[in-house]
């Protein structure tokens, strides 16, 4: 039985993180280029998760304004590398400026520019430790793609995969709705993947790559 609470649990989640200077000028960077970033609840899961699977190397569909890079970094291991890919080259630019200015030195990033699917499928298998992914574009092949890049005992983010709510209404036909129902179906229908479905941010599903 879902327990039926009081109080503002989504705000009070939201105001739990404490994001620094970087993080703040990052999510308003991003605010003025109109990208849609990870809230601060979801922001602080990847961190969580970063820290949680010791990561080294990790690889990002959708760099954003580099907010959820910073939150990677954050929980990361100090000589961890990221792997970041963006269409969007003013994303790339602020993702890079915001990381210069928190002292990341630019050995332990790589920016790309392009389609995600096309540079993924080039990316080398079981050498990542974490993967998020936070654009719905192709995001189905990039699910398939995500278990060949894992390390086993690598984990899967998946930002905003709810769509604020979208994905639970059926009527709900669009072509992202679409992707985003079809990857969730199939990391649940698949037993090669321990996974969970959270009502944080536009939701998230983790995942674990277990074989």
């Amino acid at each position: 039985m879902i327990n039926t609470s009081r109080g503002d649990q989504v705000t009070f989640s939201e105001n739990y993180p404490q994001e620094d200077i970087f993080m703040q000028q990052a999510r308003k960077n991003g605010e003025e280029l109109g990208i849609s970033d990870p809230s601060p609840a979801v922001g602080a899961l990847i961190g969580f998760m970063a820290r949680s699977v010791a990561a080294a190397s990790i690889v990002e569909i959708g760099t954003g304004s580099g907010v959820s890079g910073l939150w990677a970094f954050h929980g990361a291991t100090t000589d961890s590398t990221l792997t970041s890919i963006d269409s969007e080259r003013e994303h790339l630019g602020s993702a890079r400026e915001v990381f210069e200015e928190a002292g990341i030195s630019s050995h332990r990033f790589r920016l790309i520019g392009g389609s995600a699917i096309e540079i993924v499928g080039k990316l080398a298998d079981k050498n990542y430790d974490l993967m998020i992914v936070r654009t719905p574009e192709d995001l189905f092949e990039v699910v398939q793609e995500s278990f060949r890049l894992l390390k086993d005992n690598g984990a899967l983010i998946i930002d905003n995969v709810m769509d604020s709510g979208r994905v639970a209404d059926p009527t709900q036909r669009d072509f992202a709705t679409i992707a985003r129902r079809d990857a969730i179906k199939a990391i649940k229908e698949d037993s090669r993947w321990s996974s969970a479905l959270l009502p944080v941010g536009g939701g998230v599903l983790v995942a674990t790559k277990i074989r």
